[in-house]
């Protein structure tokens, strides 16, 4: 009788060895499903329908250029004046879009500055930064993006438009104008007069067909999405280079960016997704980095223009020698 009941508790510990282990490992693994979700998946806006037949006029309340501005990691919020920014004062891009809007009539240009999150939280604080990931962050300006010139290109088919973006912002219109260059995207490649990215995060560095224009001197290394393709913690996916390049988009698209901004010049050995918590760390730090604070002041050619003022310029003759659509 004894023996039995020795065997049959030597029999139960391994179960309850199993329970103990077994509990502990399911939470963690439900916990690290839950980081997961919570943070977001990165999500890129479906194909809109084909456009209709384009008119042979518009309504007198469009403009003739529209001008879209995407600003950077923490120079926007979700419920900001997509007409009147005020999220923040201090955005790089209102000293393009500011300046540009001043020169036009509301006839002749209308300028557009997506509202979106524009967060960067850190995946690795403890405790959390309370912000929005980057993941659920790009997915809506991208989807801002898209949703306001698909809804503008309805109205307005005659339209054209021009495109600018800083850093998170530069990564956003970049994807959007690479979908329009390969004809996939919220317009037609023919009614983009022009794309610039200010420290554009998804930068190759490449010259050759579908690569942008570089403007001022060329730094050596790539953007951090590139030189961390592969990369992906909870609410950061590091997408790689765009496929296809900027398509028919190329030769209009033009990319800045300053050395030893880790943005957009990344060297490929210091950054690897085979040491995340470096890697993310980096990453986080480099969004506030003094080179990528200071592009109001990085000159890009030998008559001192800065790549603000330059790319203020650039969308002023894109304007001024834009099409005048018929109105009716």
């Amino acid at each position: 009788m004894n023996a039995r009941r020795g065997a049959t508790a030597r029999r139960s510990r391994p179960v309850g060895c199993l329970l103990l282990i077994g509990i502990p490992v399911l939470i963690i693994i439900v916990a690290l499903l839950l980081w997961y979700l919570l943070a977001g998946f990165l999500r890129q806006p479906k194909p809109g329908p084909k456009p209709p037949k384009e008119p042979t006029s518009q309504s007198a309340s469009c403009p003739d250029v529209q001008m879209i501005s995407v600003p950077g990691t923490w120079e926007s919020n979700s419920n900001d004046d997509p007409h009147n920014p005020t999220a923040n004062p201090v955005s790089l891009m209102l000293n393009v879009s500011g300046p540009v809007g001043q020169q036009f009539p509301k006839e002749r240009l209308d300028v557009y500055t997506v509202p979106y999150v524009a967060q960067f939280s850190n995946p690795i604080a403890i405790p959390p930064d309370g912000q929005a990931s980057y993941n659920n962050s790009r997915s809506e300006g991208t989807q801002r993006m898209v949703d306001a010139m698909r809804a503008r290109f309805a109205e307005c088919p005659l339209t054209t438009y021009v495109i600018a973006g800083f850093s998170q912002g530069a990564v956003i219109a970049g994807d959007v104008a690479s979908e329009i260059g390969q004809g996939k995207g919220p317009v037609p490649a023919n009614k983009v007069l022009g794309v610039t990215l200010i420290s554009d995060g998804r930068r190759t560095g490449d010259t050759g067909p579908g690569q942008p224009v570089q403007v001022g001197a060329v730094p050596p290394g790539v953007g951090a999405e590139v030189a961390l393709k592969g990369l992906n913690v909870p609410g950061i996916t590091m997408t790689g280079p765009r496929p296809g390049g900027f398509g028919e988009l190329a030769e209009r698209t033009f990319t800045i960016c300053a050395q030893g901004d880790l943005i957009c010049d990344a060297p490929r050995e210091a950054l690897s997704p085979w040491n995340i918590m470096g890697s993310v760390g980096a990453l986080v730090r480099a969004a506030g980095n003094p080179v990528h604070a200071l592009y109001n002041g990085f000159v890009v050619d030998d008559n001192g223009t800065t790549s603000t003022q330059w790319t203020a310029e650039w969308a002023r003759k894109l304007i001024e020698s834009a099409p005048h659509p018929p109105h009716s």
